[in-house]
């Protein structure tokens, strides 16, 4: 079935379809403006938007940054690498991105961060028999790393319920060297 083209917009259209699109959910510039182009019957509309809602305050990467990173640690308890990949694909610019991610994560302590994801992964499952099984710390380690741990203290949380969690320390080295 063939899909149908968007159809173009005018100034005034583009800037209401900004509008309806950053009232659905946060975008950063880039996003946005990746957005606009798609839809935009002149591609000098696109800039005219963003400056007008830059001017008036609905667009700044650094604000969209700090709330995006702040909600993935306090309600989700990711880690900061993951974070810093999304907002990365979010086209938040890296040096912000960067910024942000560290002043957010200052006061995390990375270990009780791990410590609650599991908790939440592994709610009704007691972790110290179920990673006796070495493709279960595997699997749970592999998580971790998803989920923006570092390997370090992932393995360290990880040896508190499994002898075998040193064996996985080899995979720590591997990931360094390639």
């Amino acid at each position: 079935m063939a899909q149908r083209k968007p159809r173009r917009l005018e100034l005034e259209a583009l800037l209401e379809y900004a509008l309806r699109a950053l009232g659905g959910r946060a975008h950063s510039i880039s996003e946005l403006r990746e957005k606009l182009r798609r839809r935009a019957e002149r591609e000098d509309d696109v800039g005219e938007v963003l400056s007008r809602l830059k001017q008036r305050g609905y667009l700044d990467d650094r604000r969209f940054a700090q709330s995006y990173a702040s909600w993935r640690l306090e309600r989700e308890g990711f880690g900061r690498s993951r974070v810093l990949r999304e907002l990365r694909q979010k086209r938040v610019a890296p040096a912000v991105a960067d910024e942000v991610v560290n002043t957010v994560y200052s006061g995390a302590d990375e270990v009780v961060l791990i410590e609650a994801f599991l908790e939440r992964k592994y709610r009704k499952t007691p972790l110290n028999a179920y990673l006796a099984d070495p493709r279960h710390l595997a699997s749970a380690y592999r998580k971790l790393r998803l989920a923006g741990f570092s390997s370090g203290n992932a393995i360290r949380v990880l040896k508190r319920y499994a002898d075998e969690a040193e064996s996985l320390e080899s995979l720590e080295t591997e990931e360094r060297g390639t």
